[in-house]
């Protein structure tokens, strides 16, 4: 069994692929392996919650779906976003027409939730990785000052914060619909 103890120098993807899954999740980023911090309280109840909230929104009309800690890898990188959202035709199959356990594509829509002593820098580059590649939005959300970053495919960012902003979604989620404030006042309930 390979593990990250036995591999000695360069570190290539093949073999990162080949290592048992951690928890939290491990990440492959220029050649280099990178442990994603552990989710706390605020961090877990955004995730669950908005990924539930996507899921209503574009699962029963087969429109999308939104994959919490899916592995994606791409263009010589394997991250976890916090949620991943892809278009339903382009969900990987296997033969028999269920999800495929392997994801070799980026996400159509890429969501981060920043964790207290996580590195703002490496949480955007993969949200920018990801938008070299084909992502149509990057969310990153910032708990602690209750704000959302959302990138969009042309690398330009919008801030928001005030409670009663809708936030922009990628065209095919068009049918959800989340305000700031809607997405902050979850941390209360």
């Amino acid at each position: 069994m390979v593990t990250v103890n036995s591999i000695k120098g360069n570190l290539t993807l093949a073999k990162f692929l080949e290592l048992p899954e951690t928890k939290p999740a491990n990440e492959y980023i220029n050649g280099k392996i990178e442990q994603k911090p552990m989710p706390q309280g605020k961090h877990s109840i955004l995730q669950r919650e908005l990924t539930f909230a996507i899921t209503i929104a574009l699962k029963t009309q087969k429109i999308g779906q939104a994959f919490p800690e899916l592995r994606c890898t791409f263009d010589g990188r394997s991250i976890v976003p916090d949620i991943a959202v892809f278009r339903q035709e382009r969900i990987p199959r296997d033969n028999d027409g269920q999800v495929a356990n392997s994801f070799q594509l980026p996400p159509d829509w890429i969501i981060e939730i920043l964790s207290p002593q996580q590195s703002h820098s490496k949480v955007i580059r993969n949200i920018l990785h990801s938008l070299d590649n084909g992502t149509q939005m990057g969310w990153l959300l910032d708990p602690e000052e209750f704000l959302i970053f959302v990138y969009y495919g042309d690398k330009s960012v919008q801030l928001f914060e005030r409670p009663e902003r809708i936030l922009p979604v990628p065209e095919f989620a068009e049918r959800l619909q989340l305000t700031v404030g809607e997405i902050f006042a979850w941390l209360k309930e």
